[in-house]
C-alpha cells in the first residue's frame, strides 16, 4: 500500500475548519479507543462538547483529562494496536489551531486506517474500507457546522462498534 488515505479524503481535511479538524481527529480516537479502553468511551464526552462549542480553552483542558484518565490503560488488544491509539490521544494538540489540528487530524486517520487494516483479513478489507468511508462522512457532516456534530458523532459510535464486535471475534477464536 503505497499510500493509506484517498486523495478526497486529503482534500476534506485540507478545506476544513478548526471545529472540522478536531471533529475527526477525535472521531478517529473515538472509533478506535476499544483497543486501548474497551469502556473508555465516556472519557472523551468532555473532549465532544468542547469541540461542539468551538472552546479551545475547553478543548485543552478535556483532552488533558482524557489523557490522565485513560494513562496506563491497555485493552489487551495489542501492543501495535494500543500504541497507535496512544498516539492519537498524545498527538492531541492542546491548542485550538488550524494547522496543529490539521496535522493531528492527518495523523490520526492514518492511525486509524492502519489499525483498522492490520485488523482486516485481506490487505484494504472491509474494515480498513468502512473506516475510510466513516472518515469521509465525518468530515463531510461537520462541513455543515456544529449541526454535523451529532452525525459525527453518531459514526463514531458506530465504528467503535464494529471494531470492538471484530476484536472480541478474533480474542475467542484465537
Amino acid at each position: 500500500m503505497t499510500s493509506v488515505t484517498s486523495t478526497s479524503l486529503q482534500e476534506l481535511i485540507d478545506r476544513a475548519d478548526e471545529r472540522g479538524l478536531a471533529a475527526a481527529g477525535l472521531a478517529c480516537l473515538d472509533r478506535c479507543l476499544p483497543l486501548l479502553a474497551p469502556d473508555g468511551a465516556d472519557v472523551l464526552r468532555p473532549v465532544w462538547a468542547a469541540v461542539a462549542r468551538g472552546d479551545g480553552g475547553a478543548w485543552g483542558e478535556a483532552v488533558a483529562k482524557a489523557r490522565v484518565a485513560l494513562d496506563g490503560a491497555d485493552s489487551g488488544a495489542g501492543d501495535e494496536a494500543a500504541a497507535l491509539v496512544r498516539g492519537m490521544l498524545d498527538g492531541a494538540p492542546a491548542d485550538w489551531a488550524g494547522e496543529p489540528l490539521r496535522e493531528w487530524a492527518r495523523r490520526c486517520s492514518e492511525a486509524a486506517l492502519t489499525a483498522h487494516a492490520h485488523h482486516d483479513a485481506t490487505d484494504a478489507g472491509p474494515l480498513y474500507a468502512g473506516e475510510l468511508r466513516r472518515q469521509q462522512a465525518v468530515l463531510e457532516a461537520v462541513a455543515h457546522g456544529p449541526t454535523g456534530l451529532r452525525r459525527a458523532r453518531d459514526l463514531s459510535t458506530e465504528g467503535g462498534r464494529v471494531l470492538r464486535a471484530v476484536v472480541s471475534r478474533r480474542a475467542r477464536t484465537a
